[in-house]
């Protein structure tokens, strides 16, 4: 079975069947982060890397270089809502990775052009401290050829890189790159200007609502101007984007009823998403389910989970998702629950959440978390769109 290769991720356990199968009868194994490297070795890498913006930031790269014509090759971390996959196969020699940084695994790759869209910290669980955490981007920084377009106020300088740092945000003028705000339409979707070192492109709507994807469609552009994209291109690719499954992902939108999900798992990433949905539904009641993932991310952020889902009127909050890891003694879903001070909130098991939100009053709804989660996504719609009628 040497001929055969079996590629597999840190999120498969070392006891799992299929695994000690092919272990145990000499198939070739290689990690995903090696297999990502052997991929893009010898193409010309655009890299996203961060805690959190990455799945998007590189599905809208993708999307502006293949909307432009110029194409490209692309392994994503979501599924892009425009073409239906998070693989895209060229015959152009670029290619555009997400950059994962759990286990070090962006380290495998050595991108012509990277961005880092924020180094707050996270899986602990693999290193230890904030400090080793940031240690990684710096050593990925390293690892640029050409260019590094951080957000502005990242702690990467050129004692890290031989890459040129750019800088960019969301409004921001001392950043390279940056957006002048009109503000969102009737639907969420912001209109804004994008300046950058030769220039401005005018008039930009983003194909996909809320604040965070402006940030997001500022990187995505520095990145294709720095390889020579037309503005006008550019501009044309971010207001055909449709988004990535799970981002913000609006599944019903009504006067009086509406519903999102969004993959966001991280306080801060949170934050940002509740903040978005906040702005775009002005004076609406928000309701968020919560399924935390990792015992060792509860243990390590329950304060600052708090603080962010204190931000909604009312918290639904599930049990812990443990994904690869086994459960740490005390740290449960009270130990954020129990912090919040959202004016309305109730702990709940997963089981228990579609008889909840049956009888439940509702106005806006939103579902975070990367656990099981999603599997309630179309139940939820069901019940939801014939409350509305449909």
């Amino acid at each position: 079975m040497a001929s055969t290769l079996v590629v597999y991720t840190p999120a498969v356990p070392e006891d799992l069947g299929e695994m000690v199968y092919v272990r145990e009868h000499g198939y070739t194994i290689l990690k995903r982060s090696r297999m990502l490297g052997e991929l893009s070795a010898g193409q010309t890498c655009l890299a996203v890397a961060g805690t959190h913006g990455k799945t998007t930031t590189s599905t809208l790269i993708a999307h502006i270089l293949t909307d432009a014509g110029s194409g490209c090759s692309a392994f994503l971390g979501g599924i892009s809502k425009n073409y239906n996959t998070n693989l895209l196969v060229s015959q152009t020699r670029v290619f555009v990775a997400e950059a994962d940084e759990y286990d070090r695994s962006f380290l495998q790759l050595h991108p012509a052009i990277a961005v880092i869209t924020a180094m707050d910290a996270d899986h602990l669980d693999i290193y230890g401290t904030h400090e080793e955490y940031c240690k990684a981007f710096k050593t990925f920084a390293s690892q640029v050829s050409r260019a590094v377009v951080i957000k502005k106020g990242l702690d990467i300088t050129p004692a890290d890189t031989k890459a040129k740092i750019l800088t960019y945000s969301y409004d921001d003028p001392d950043s390279d790159y940056h957006a002048v705000v009109s503000g969102p339409d009737e639907l969420g979707h912001y209109i804004f200007d994008i300046v950058y070192p030769g220039g401005v492109i005018k008039d930009v709507r983003c194909g996909v609502p809320g604040w965070v994807n402006v940030e997001n469609s500022v990187a995505a552009a520095a990145v294709c101007l720095l390889r020579g994209l037309p503005p006008e291109a550019v501009k044309a690719a971010i207001g055909s984007f449709q988004g990535v499954k799970r981002r913000l992902d609006v599944h019903v939108a009504s006067p009086r009823l509406t519903y999102i999900d969004d993959y966001a798992h991280h306080p801060r990433e949170l934050s940002s998403a509740i903040s978005s949905i906040r702005q775009m539904y002005p004076g609406r009641k928000l309701t968020a389910v919560f399924q935390p993932h990792l015992y060792s991310r509860t243990r390590d952020f329950a304060d600052w989970f708090a603080e962010s889902l204190s931000a909604v009127d009312k918290l639904i909050l599930l049990d812990i998702y443990p994904a690869r890891e086994k459960p740490i003694p005390g740290v449960t879903s009270e130990m954020i629950f129990n912090k919040v001070t959202a004016p309305e909130k109730v702990l709940l098991k997963k089981e228990e959440l579609m008889e909840y939100i049956n009888n439940e009053p509702l106005d806006v709804l939103a579902t975070f978390g990367a656990g099981n989660i999603d599997r309630y996504i179309a139940p939820i719609t069901e019940v939801l769109e014939a409350r509305l009628g449909k």
